[in-house]
């Protein structure tokens, strides 16, 4: 039976990835009913270790998850390397003389233990002198709470890690109380939305991008754009290098980068180069959820009959950010774009045949399960190809960056 995982990015007070908490998604018919905490982290630790591989999935990053009472007191986390996961303790375990003892033996070892949705008692110190990492929901919890809560453990060699951080004043009001990680897609939302001018530099991207995306755009024109422009001609040419790609015969000149790659492909590079650079004021992981989503939409689309263009579906998730990295509404930054009208309506008023496929990948990031179904029955496209197509796309992310 396949098993379906998903990843909430955690960033540090800089606002750069510092790792992911790994998420049971359920399995076919893509649902968690009935499924208890214990059978979810195994089949998680399953697909992650043992299935799939920790790199494809998190780039070696640190992934958070969930351990429950019999799982710990089993001594599971032993089983998997403790510079790829910690061990995060869900709030309903009870700290039992073993429960505390493995605890206290996996720190020795070396792991990282976070408590997750934390809320102080006094019978909890024993697992708060072996956690490295508290976890607390700052959405849920108020804020003379939180308050309480953070002079209790001054004393304590912990960090503090906000959960359901989803606005940038969220961001802002947990870093001035001391909180040293943040989870959540506070990164995803657009800072500032204002009607204002663009710096040159983004605009010049943005004429870049608008003739990349021109139907009637020649292999000579772009060869030209790059040729001229020292940081794209640089990358084109460390990315065809890379181990990304197997060649046997190194490519030295841009005109053979370009002829490796044919027309689609070098204009999606050039997109993906565009993209990034438009986002640099912002974190990188912003980069790399519209690469997903980019995939993400793409490989929805070729599954389903709803749809007769990938291709514009990969624009639409690689672009579906855009207002975010500019800091200027998405109608706005849309005008400014030749390209075609049923990406421009998905973006602008989330609405249009193509808006579905963006709805389902921005419900997967969310778990948003009733919604996810919803629009599978409503796309045709089945549990398990909404799997594979994320874990494709997380890859596909993952080898570029």
């Amino acid at each position: 039976m396949d098993q379906y995982i998903a990843r909430q990015p955690i960033l540090n007070v800089h606002k750069r990835l510092y790792g992911y908490e790994l998420l049971y998604r359920g399995a076919e018919p893509y649902t968690l009913a009935n499924v208890s905490g214990n059978r979810a982290t195994a089949s998680l630790l399953s697909s992650t270790f043992l299935t799939r591989g920790i790199d494809e999935i998190s780039g070696l990053r640190p992934c958070f998850i969930n351990f429950t009472q019999d799982l710990l007191e089993r001594n599971l986390p032993a089983a998997f390397p403790k510079n790829q996961i910690v061990v995060e303790i869900l709030e309903n375990v009870e700290p039992t003389d073993k429960l505390i003892a493995v605890c206290k033996n996996l720190k020795k070892e070396g792991y990282t233990l976070a408590l997750d949705d934390f809320v102080y008692n006094r019978k909890l110190e024993p697992l708060i002198e072996c956690a490295q990492i508290i976890k607390i929901d700052v959405r849920l919890t108020p804020l003379d709470t939180i308050t309480r809560t953070l002079n209790r453990l001054q004393n304590h060699k912990i960090k503090l890690l906000a959960e359901k951080v989803e606005t940038i004043k969220d961001f802002e009001k947990a870093n001035k109380m001391g909180f040293t990680y943040f989870q959540g897609y506070f990164f995803s939302k657009p800072e500032k939305i204002e009607i204002r001018e663009l710096s040159s530099v983004k605009v010049n991207l943005l004429r870049l991008l608008a003739e990349v995306t021109r139907k009637e755009t020649t292999m000579e024109k772009l060869r030209e754009i790059i040729s001229v422009d020292i940081a794209i001609s640089y990358k084109l040419m460390r990315f065809l290098n890379s181990a990304y790609f197997y060649r046997l015969q190194e490519v030295k000149t841009v005109k053979h980068a370009i002829a490796y790659l044919g027309e689609k492909e070098l204009r999606r590079f050039v997109l993906l180069v565009v993209v990034s650079e438009l986002a640099s004021e912002h974190p990188g992981e912003l980069t790399r959820l519209a690469l997903v989503r980019a995939k993400f939409c793409e490989l929805l689309g070729e599954a389903s009959p709803y749809s007769s263009n990938s291709g514009e579906l990969f624009i639409m998730g690689l672009f579906s950010l855009l207002d975010t990295m500019l800091g200027s509404p998405m109608d706005r930054v849309m005008d400014r774009l030749p390209i075609g009208s049923s990406v421009k309506e998905a973006l602008s008023q989330q609405s249009g045949p193509m808006a579905m496929f963006l709805q389902i990948a921005i419900a997967f990031e969310r778990n948003q399960q009733k919604k996810i179904i919803s629009l599978l029955k409503e796309l045709r496209i089945s549990g398990k190809k909404i799997a594979e197509s994320y874990m494709t796309a997380v890859k596909y992310a993952n080898g570029l960056l």
